[in-house]
């Protein structure tokens, strides 16, 4: 599940976009939700780039997270985030 704020191209800030994650205690123990950010934070990296500048996401990992592949948990950012139309 992904969440973003973009703010209007007239009032843009000058910083890069930027994302934060939400990993409850649904997806799993301590160690399952730790491997699950770290794979997304990985899968987000490349992709922020890519945002306008000044857009805010909130990536929340739903429990099936738990037990995804990275090339899974890639295809479904990737799915969300052609779903939001992000572009300048």
């Amino acid at each position: 599940m992904v969440h973003a704020v973009a703010t209007p191209a007239t009032d843009r800030p000058v910083r890069p976009a930027r994302a934060g994650l939400v990993v409850g205690r649904g997806v799993g123990p301590a160690v399952t939700r730790h491997r699950v950010s770290r794979r997304l934070r990985h899968l987000l990296r490349p992709r922020l780039e890519a945002l306008p500048a000044g857009t805010d996401l909130v990536v929340r990992a739903q429990p099936p997270a738990a037990d995804a592949t990275s090339a899974q948990l890639g295809d479904d950012l990737d799915a969300a985030l052609a779903r939001l139309r992000l572009t300048d």
